[in-house]
């Protein structure tokens, strides 16, 4: 599983001109999910997403977390962050998830956030979405379970 994560002073995504998710401070998240991902994994992916330390304090220092700054979450799910581009000039995406084991596993990233974040936003799983952001920052940092498990 891997996430994307941009810190934001404002966001939204858009499906054929309607405006399905917006937030104003926050994380921008992009989750990409593959095909060994899990609840378990998802869950740890979540937490360490929560507890991240990437806002200013009062002195400028990144020191608070997204409640702290009372923010916001919008969880896009993107099958593209499995891209390989290790072979020719077209990416193949064989390790993105099954579109329906994704999109069950998307919904559950979606509630889990919630027990962590209050304001959780999404996009639709699927569709051909537009995401207007203001980077704060910028600061985007990306969170790979792979690297997470890793001693």
């Amino acid at each position: 599983m891997r996430f994307v994560i941009q810190r934001v002073n404002r966001a939204s995504v858009t499906v054929e001109g309607r405006v399905l998710g917006q937030i104003g401070k926050g994380f921008m998240v992009l989750a990409g999910i593959c095909e060994t991902d899990t609840e378990e994994i998802a869950d740890k992916m979540i937490a360490k997403m929560a507890k991240l330390r990437i806002f200013d304090d009062e002195n400028g220092k990144t020191n608070l977390d997204i409640n702290t700054v009372g923010g916001s979450l919008l969880i896009v799910s993107q099958f593209t962050l499995y891209a390989d581009c290790r072979k020719g000039n077209r990416p193949s995406f064989i390790r993105a998830g099954d579109p329906r084991m994704a999109e069950e596993l998307y919904e559950y990233i979606l509630e889990k956030a919630k027990e962590y974040v209050p304001d959780v936003q999404r996009g639709e799983f699927g569709a051909h979405m537009k995401i207007d952001l203001e980077n704060d920052g910028p600061f985007t940092v990306i969170l790979d379970s792979a690297e997470l498990s890793r001693k």
